[in-house]
This record gives C-alpha cells, sequence and structure tokens, in this order.
C-alpha cells in the first residue's frame, strides 16, 4: 500500500504542477514530457485523476495529521 500511496503522491504533484503552468505561462507540463502521443497523454491524465480519487478516499487513514486526535 506505501507504494501505491507514493505512486498516487507522485501523480497528484505532477497534475498541481501541470495546472499551475497551464495557468502561468499556458504551459502544459504532461504534453511537454511526453510529446506528440495523445493517447499516452490521455492515459497519463486518467492516472492523475485516479490517483486524486485515491488520496481523497484513503486521506485520513494515512495522515499524521488528520488521523490524531
Amino acid at each position: 500500500m506505501k507504494i501505491l500511496h507514493i505512486a498516487s503522491y507522485i501523480l497528484v504533484f505532477i497534475g498541481g504542477l501541470n495546472w499551475g503552468l497551464m495557468g502561468l505561462f499556458n504551459l502544459n507540463l504532461v504534453d511537454a514530457l511526453i510529446g506528440s502521443a495523445p493517447q499516452v497523454e490521455k492515459i497519463v491524465y486518467i492516472l492523475v485523476g485516479v490517483a486524486t480519487i485515491y488520496l481523497i478516499a484513503t486521506h485520513k487513514t494515512y495522515c499524521k495529521y488528520c488521523s490524531t486526535k
């Protein structure tokens, strides 16, 4: 589960960077890294979305700040 959690954080981090760069500089980080492979780019976006849903669902279990009372 730790590997899944770390992979999810990395994907969400990439997604957040991509949104920030799109807003500030109109630069698509995923497109810049992958190039002209729209199928792969779509898979990356789907994985970022799934990772976000996973982190939302498991956040309270793994977050040391939220799980303490």
